[in-house]
């Protein structure tokens, strides 16, 4: 990713903080030269030496096949937004695009056994619905294994990991908070959420 001085994250802490809070991500993998990509909710872990991205694909996707086999990339993002040069005080100026993203690259482990494909799922429902875990687990076991035996469950550890947040730093703080009071006003709960980080800077 090309990142300007600028633009860079302080440290790799405020790049989890972000990861985790937009966890749905596009995993992207090379297969005989051609780009595949999926759309995953990721569980993702940090000990003192690894960063891994736990997830699942359908056992009939496609690019199941490659990611043990070659390096994915997958892309965090959001929020986002259009910036008009009106909040600019030259009128020498141009529209630009606020956003933040991170891109983490890596080799998926495949979880082969059922137990570790058992636990991936359990990990996924207590970060995003706890309450569900007691009716998982009343659920058969034979409806359990059949619904995991239709996934592919897998591990990345990230090998790389950049990010990019473009958020007007290099403006003037009053055309900053022009900025910010425009995206505060608007209706798409994306765009004041960027409000929030930029006014964090």
């Amino acid at each position: 990713m090309y990142v300007p001085q600028s633009f860079q994250f302080q440290d790799h802490k405020e790049m989890l903080d972000f990861m985790q809070r937009y966890s749905f991500a596009t995993i992207i993998t090379t297969g005989d030269n051609i780009p595949l990509a999926t759309h995953l909710p990721f569980f993702i872990s940090k000990d003192a030496d690894r960063l891994v991205l736990t997830a699942h694909l359908s056992a009939v996707n496609t690019q199941a096949k490659y990611i043990a086999a070659n390096t994915s990339l997958v892309i965090f993002s959001e929020p986002h937004a259009y910036i008009s040069p009106t909040h600019y005080d030259k009128r020498e100026s141009v529209p630009t695009w606020d956003y933040i993203s991170v891109h983490a690259y890596g080799k998926a482990k495949i979880l082969e056994d059922e137990a570790s494909r058992a636990r991936i799922l359990e990990q996924m429902i207590t970060f995003y619905e706890p309450g569900y875990m007691e009716q998982w687990q009343g659920l058969s076991e034979k409806y359990k294994t059949g619904m995991m035996r239709g996934i592919v469950a897998f591990e990345l550890e990230v090998t790389d990991l950049q990010g990019q947040k473009k958020l007007s730093q290099n403006k003037t703080g009053a055309e900053r908070e022009r900025i910010i009071r425009q995206l505060e006003k608007s209706d798409n709960g994306v765009e004041r959420d960027l409000a929030n980080y930029i006014k964090d800077l």
